[in-house]
């Protein structure tokens, strides 16, 4: 929640706004909380982590193999921009364990050329957030996109891998990877960590994933790009997670997925294919198994129903749109208002989803523990247990 706190003067019958007012945008969570900073093109990028709890052994080596799965140059399926994108952990941390302060950390920008994008100040890329940008600050930072690039990601991969470290010490796991390119389809019966890695395009299913490739390769050709679809299943998470009504977790894990640049939907369990089914097809029944625990026989609520987790596999899709950056000619507008044909220059990811998906993967992993740590509070007998046992 924000808070604009004001006084206001009546100067020369003007209006004049006065105080302080916090501004929205880069910080999110209620207690587990983070803010990213930085630009594309600037010194270099990071975010500020709070509310992370002491203990939690955490190094730099640790969180490096996080950034190096979002990295540019691993393929030719991405951006040709090398960087190293090595984190600097510069406060939170003592003797390998988390001090249960305020964790910053920090990623050199090393391989900027900002000349790549000096004309396009005077003109709206399509599909970018030039004019939005424009039409909310007046001015933008154009090298590169700014605060709307996709290296502004770097600051969630490395929190959310301290949000994998918490949630790895209560049992829960997640996998994320590339569910579709273009019109090719992951089946799921070829999903496997190790799988994800063995393709360039982070797609398990490798026949498929050969497919997306040609066919990425003639679009590439065509100077084009390709949209597509990440999918991430959270395991082990723990009935009664999540809050009713508009502190939801579908709605979280939404807001949260949304927030990543170029995603255009966000769906749970069937998603939008429950609008094509009838309350007995779309209905989890449930069971007592062999343990006396209760299961469901299916999943189409996607682990969540009341927005609150059931115990289930919690399952994310995320719709990704093609690359905005392509090398075609296209027509937009000045700053001047003047019609004009651009042709975009530099240097730029022809498909989005394989280093994204270790960006789904993070904000999942943030969100999840944000609202397990929100949680605690709902049970006054769970509270009274923490404390007589401190």
């Amino acid at each position: 929640m924000y808070l604009f706190y004001y006084t206001i003067e009546r100067r020369k019958k003007k209006e004049v706004l006065k105080g302080s007012v916090k501004m929205a945008g880069s910080v999110m969570g209620e207690i587990f909380k983070i803010s990213t900073w930085g630009e594309s093109h600037g010194s270099g990028v990071g975010v500020v982590v709070d509310g992370c709890p002491a203990g939690i052994p955490l190094t730099e080596e640790e969180i490096q193999p996080f950034l190096d799965r979002r990295s540019p140059g691993q393929t030719r399926y991405s951006t040709p921009r090398r960087e190293g994108d090595k984190v600097k952990i510069l406060s939170g941390v003592f003797e390998g364990k988390t001090t249960g302060t305020p964790i910053s950390m920090m990623v050199e920008n090393t391989s900027q050329r900002s000349g790549d994008y000096s004309e396009i100040a005077q003109y709206y890329r399509p599909g970018h957030a030039d004019y939005t940008f424009d039409a909310k600050y007046g001015f933008r930072d154009y090298r590169g996109g700014g605060r709307s690039s996709g290296r502004e990601t770097i600051g969630r991969v490395a929190a959310g891998a301290i949000a994998e470290k918490v949630l790895d010490q209560l049992g829960i796991k997640i996998i994320a990877y590339t569910k579709q390119i273009g019109p090719y389809v992951c089946r799921e019966e070829f999903v496997s960590s190790e799988n994800v890695e063995k393709s360039p395009l982070r797609m398990p299913d490798l026949e498929r994933s050969s497919e997306a490739e040609s066919y990425l390769e003639q679009k590439m050709k065509e100077m084009d790009s390709v949209g597509g679809m990440i999918e991430c299943v959270i395991s082990g998470v723990p009935a009664g997670v999540g809050e009713p009504v508009f502190g939801k977790l579908d709605a979280a894990f939404a807001a949260g997925i949304f927030s990543i640049g170029a995603v255009k939907g966000v769906e749970i369990g069937a998603g939008f294919a429950v609008a094509e089914k009838t309350g007995s097809g779309n209905n989890d029944e449930f069971y007592m198994d062999a343990g006396g625990q209760v299961k469901k026989s299916t999943n189409f609520a996607g682990g969540i129903l009341g927005g609150i987790s059931d115990g289930d596999d919690i399952i994310i899709r995320a719709a990704f749109k093609p690359t905005p950056s392509i090398f075609q000619s296209q027509k937009t507008v000045n700053r001047q208002g003047e019609d004009i044909t651009v042709q975009i220059r530099g240097r730029h990811d022809p498909v989005i989803m394989p280093r994204a998906v270790v960006v789904v993967e993070a904000m999942a992993a943030l969100t999840l523990v944000d609202r397990l740590f929100v949680g605690m509070t709902a049970r006054m007998d769970r509270i009274r247990d923490f404390y007589k046992n401190i």
